[in-house]
């Protein structure tokens, strides 16, 4: 299943500082790093995930860089490398969080992770047989995505 408009890739390091100073050598200078933890439902069951996050936009696309603190955070902890940042996920915006949600439970895809609240909602597809990788979903109000300085 893939819909929705590609905005972002999502990397995993052991060490978002380090990441962080890799792209300001390549003269990206515009990310931080931050700690976020959210609810969230896994096939292991419910609960919070906590991660160190940086947004980094070049041009039309936006890196992600995600740091696995505590939680449940298998998902990213079992796919980071010894060191630098590794491929996760492409991630996607999505209009409609109830159709979109309709559509993945119609076609059986298997739920890696769900989380968000009112203002964001966010789930990775388990696209690793196939693709290699997850396929992450966003949705958010108009007012979110403007805080996070997006616009479509």
């Amino acid at each position: 299943m893939i819909e929705g408009i590609h905005y972002q890739n999502g990397y995993v390091t052991p060490d978002i500082e380090a990441a962080l100073a890799w792209f300001r050598d390549q003269g990206i200078a515009d990310g931080r790093a931050f700690e976020v933890t959210v609810p969230v439902t896994t096939p292991v069951g419910s609960g919070t995930a906590t991660t160190r996050l940086a947004f980094l936009q070049v041009g039309n696309l936006q890196y992600e860089l995600i740091e696995p603190v505590a939680g449940l955070v298998d998902l990213y902890r079992e796919a980071l490398p010894d060191r630098g940042v590794r491929f996760h996920h492409a991630c996607m915006r999505v209009e409609d969080w109830d159709a979109f949600r309709q559509r993945v439970a119609a076609r059986g895809w298997p739920v890696a992770i769900e989380g968000g609240g009112e203002a964001l909602r966010f789930l990775y597809l388990d696209a690793r047989p196939f693709l290699g990788h997850y396929l992450e979903y966003v949705w958010a109000t108009p007012e979110r995505w403007a805080q996070m300085g997006l616009s479509f």
